[in-house]
């Protein structure tokens, strides 16, 4: 929301913004939003107390300018990153950051869900995957790779975490 007053605020017009933000990076077409008339999601196959469960987050596992490659990682869960990085995507720096890893990475909470008996367990990797323009990438590129990774750890579900 736009605004501090809840009487006059407005949503963000997040789609419109998108628009322009890649007009005025000088793309030579307008940014398509992925569309699919089919989709992966599927009801769980067994409760979720049974389920082990990988993260996936477009965070990155350091420090990156804009023209850096960017390709998927795998890493190991243990021992927890100490922090995450993603200050070459564009959002706004001003009113907000990563020094919080918890706000945008959850294996805190993630790893309570296990001790209390919510969740079965987490995969012992998690896996960054980079934002990028080319859906042909990421669909072709980056999520076969993802998806071989956590087939290896024996995920039954996956928590997507972008920032």
């Amino acid at each position: 929301m736009k605004g501090d007053n809840p009487e006059t605020s407005q949503p963000t017009a997040y789609m419109q913004r998108t628009k322009d933000f890649y007009a005025a990076q000088g793309f030579e077409r307008a940014y398509v939003w992925a569309h699919h008339e089919t989709t992966p999601f599927a009801p769980l196959a067994k409760p979720l107390k049974n389920c082990r469960l990988g993260i996936v987050t477009t965070a990155a596992l350091h420090d990156r300018k804009a023209t850096d490659t960017r390709s998927t990682a795998c890493t190991p869960i243990e021992p927890a990153p100490e922090r995450l990085w993603g200050n070459d995507l564009a959002w706004d720096k001003t009113v907000t950051h990563m020094d919080d890893l918890g706000s945008f990475f959850p294996l805190d909470a993630l790893k309570r869900m296990v001790t209390s008996g919510t969740l079965g367990s987490l995969t012992k990797r998690f896996c960054c995957v980079p934002t990028d323009y080319s859906q042909r990438r990421t669909t072709e590129v980056d999520a076969p790779q993802i998806l071989k990774w956590l087939r290896e750890d024996g995920a039954d579900i996956a928590l997507l975490v972008p920032l």
